[in-house]
C-alpha cells in the first residue's frame, strides 16, 4: 500500500481535500456511530490536518489542535479511518504520524486527546495514559488521555 501523507494548515487545504475530510468525518462520526453533533466546530481553521491518501482517496485522518483551543495542551482529535480500509494499520499509522508532527510543531510537550473508551487499549499502546473519569460526549463514553514521553 503506497500512502501519501500530508500535513496542512486549514488554508492550505484545497476544496476537494476539505470535502474529503468533512465527508469521512461525517460518514464515521455522524452516520456510522449514529451521533448527532456539529462536527464543524470552528476549530478546524486553527488546526493542522493530517491526512493519509491512497490513490487520491482519503483513507485516514486526524487533526492536530494547538494548545489552548480544546485543552491547555496540544491535542490530537477526530482520528478516523475509512471503513473500507480498516484492519490495515492505518489508525496506528495516522497516530504515529500525528505524534511525530506534534513533536515537530510544538516540541517535547504533553499531548492530550479525548478517547472513546472502546479505543483505550489502542491509545495506551501508543504511550497515552488515561487521566480522570470517563465522561459522556454526544452519547459515547470517552476518557481523556495524555502522552508525556
Amino acid at each position: 500500500m503506497s500512502l501519501q501523507i500530508h500535513l496542512w494548515t486549514f488554508n492550505q487545504l484545497t476544496p476537494e481535500e476539505l470535502y474529503q475530510i468533512l465527508r469521512l468525518r461525517s460518514e464515521v462520526f455522524v452516520v456510522e456511530q449514529n451521533c448527532v453533533f456539529l462536527d464543524m466546530d470552528n476549530k478546524d481553521q486553527r488546526c493542522y490536518h493530517l491526512s493519509l491518501f491512497q490513490d487520491g482517496e482519503l483513507v485516514a485522518y486526524c487533526r492536530i489542535v494547538p494548545p489552548g483551543l480544546s485543552y491547555a495542551e496540544v491535542a490530537i482529535g477526530r482520528v478516523v479511518s475509512a471503513p473500507a480500509y480498516r484492519g490495515k494499520g492505518l489508525g496506528r499509522k495516522v497516530m504515529e504520524e500525528a505524534i511525530s508532527a506534534c513533536r515537530q510543531l510544538y516540541g517535547q510537550v504533553p499531548i492530550r486527546l479525548g478517547a472513546q473508551t472502546y479505543a483505550l487499549e489502542f491509545y495506551q499502546s501508543l504511550g497515552f495514559e488515561a487521566e480522570g473519569e470517563t465522561y459522556d460526549e454526544d452519547g459515547i463514553e470517552h476518557v481523556e488521555m495524555v502522552k508525556t514521553k
